[in-house]
């Protein structure tokens, strides 16, 4: 989902004039050009110019907030001549009374005289203009000037951060402009002050890349992974979420909660995931090398990249020994990820369980570490008759509201237990704490990992892209689950297994120690 929020900024924070005679400077070739002493006008009025645009200042304007935001967005736009410019903003400021009472005639005067600051000497300092990387890092600044969740920016002003950028940072090159390293790349560096590890930047190949995580394969070695959230001295490194049963990491045993080192002998301890993402991915048949940490043991695995089904579904049903008729049948689903046939899948696995006569559904969640949001939505309307889904929230509180009426519901009326555990995350939380908070189903297993915010792609005109943090989400009861997570009803003995094959054979084997009886498991 997209957020639009325009933020009105005023467009000259610090307009001063000088104490000494000023001697601004002719921009060649165009005389009629006077050069702004803000770089950033400058270089947005040159620009502009040179490329023909024609911008308009329009009056207008219900409060001061939106004049000042058109003043902005006018300015950066604006290629006209100075004559012209000066006189479409007198007319702008006289055709508006509100603009009048709070632009005082003295900031007008400034602005006017700073125009018209014109010698016929030539200053030593060059031509600065925007060019194509400076639209770039522009065109990015305002994604996430529009889109962001937190308008504080982490604490900072954006528009100083813009204007101090474009003057300070070299931008003369696509490879500065878009180099690996943070230090060295004016957008990844703009990206780091939000101090957000989820809201980055992606080249074209990760922008295109990124989708392949909601498709039905990908190659690798089936690590969901993700930052720790413990502060209690946890190891540094990445955690692992899940592994996906029967891939290569399954394979080997890694565990969620286990800690990566290092990745082909590269350490992760300031390493992104993203980037460790694409370390872990490759061709199918390559192999790559893992420090783990799994409890107190270090492991060194050599692991053998494969094509990583990402079967959303696998179901079962489960007949547990009674009398006759009367003996519990149990519908056993397992859902592993949210892709974009999850729902679809879901539906069809209730009915082939209805099909078999159960009286009893349990939706497994461990180790999903989520995807698609919507997918998320559409599966706990399945699931509910009524009531509230989820809040989307941003900086200045409940921003949406996904809720059913019931229309799209399957299976509202059989017990439902659901299983989460530490892997359980994202899309998954959602869903699991919506079936909580309405009272349809008991959470059986641990807290679950504690990602309560949204993302959404953006796309920037040369292919690139941005994921940005656009809002943060409560559960139905208004908790925030962010590095908390859905805290279920009852835990689940250590050794209950997380295969169907397992789920059955406990609830059929009263003295096995994983063993849970039908009326605990879904006992209120």
């Amino acid at each position: 989902m997209s957020m639009e929020v325009v933020r009105a900024l005023s467009p000259f924070p610090h307009l001063t004039l000088p104490s000494t005679n000023p001697k601004p400077t002719l921009i060649s070739p165009n005389p009629q050009v006077l050069r702004w002493r803000s770089p950033l006008m400058n270089a947005q009025l040159s620009h502009n110019y040179n490329s023909k645009r024609r911008g308009c200042i329009s009056g207008g304007g219900a409060s001061r907030r939106s004049l000042w935001s058109q003043f902005s967005n006018s300015y950066d736009r604006c290629n006209l001549e100075l004559g012209k410019c000066i006189g479409r903003l007198r007319k702008f400021m006289n055709s508006s009374e509100k603009m009048r009472k709070h632009v005082s005639s003295t900031l007008f005067t400034r602005l006017v005289v700073s125009v018209l600051m014109v010698s016929f000497a030539v200053s030593n300092s060059p031509s600065w203009a925007l060019n194509e990387e400076n639209l770039l890092f522009l065109e990015a600044w305002r994604m996430i000037d529009r889109a962001y969740v937190d308008k504080t920016f982490n604490g900072q002003s954006w528009f100083r951060y813009r204007e101090n950028a474009l003057r300070n940072e070299p931008m003369n090159t696509r490879e500065e402009t878009l180099h690996i390293s943070i230090s060295d790349t004016a957008i990844r560096k703009m990206l780091a002050t939000l101090d957000d590890p989820f809201t980055r930047f992606l080249e074209p190949e990760k922008f295109k890349s990124l989708r392949s995580g909601t498709k039905s394969a990908v190659t690798g070695v089936g690590l969901s992974i993700g930052y720790p959230t413990a502060s209690d001295g946890s190891p540094a490194g990445l955690v692992v979420i899940s592994a996906a049963p029967g891939g290569p990491a399954n394979k080997a045993g890694i565990l969620s909660g286990d800690i990566i080192l290092a990745i082909n002998d590269t350490s992760t301890h300031s390493m992104g995931i993203y980037d460790a993402a694409d370390r872990l991915q490759g061709p199918e048949g390559s192999s790559v090398e893992l420090t783990i940490r799994s409890g107190q043991e270090i492991k060194h695995l050599a692991l053998t990249r494969e094509k990583v089904s990402l079967n959303p579904v696998k179901s079962r049903l489960c007949v547990i020994p009674g009398s006759g008729k009367d003996s519990p049948r149990i519908g056993y689903i397992k859902l592993t990820t949210f892709n974009q046939n999850a729902s679809g899948a879901i539906r069809e696995a209730i009915n082939t369980l209805r099909n078999d006569n159960v009286n009893a559904f349990v939706l497994d969640l461990r180790d999903n570490s989520g995807g698609l949001f919507p997918e998320g939505i559409e599966i706990a309307k399945i699931w509910l008759d009524k009531g509230v889904i989820v809040y989307i929230c941003d900086s200045r509180g409940v921003r949406d509201i996904y809720d059913t009426d019931g229309s799209s519901a399957l299976a509202t009326s059989e017990p439902l237990a659901v299983l989460v555990n530490k892997g359980t995350a994202s899309a998954s939380e959602i869903l699991a704490g919506a079936l909580k908070d309405n009272k349809r189903a008991v959470l059986f297993g641990e807290p679950t990992f504690g990602k309560g915010k949204i993302q959404s792609v953006f796309q920037l005109s040369d292919g690139s892209g941005l994921a940005v943090t656009v809002a943060r989400y409560e559960t139905p009861d208004h908790t925030d689950i962010d590095k908390v997570g859905v805290i279920p009803d009852h835990p689940l003995p250590r050794s209950f297994p997380k295969d169907e094959e397992g789920f059955c054979s406990c609830l059929q084997d009263p003295a096995s120690t994983c063993y849970v009886n039908r009326g605990q498991l879904f006992a209120r």
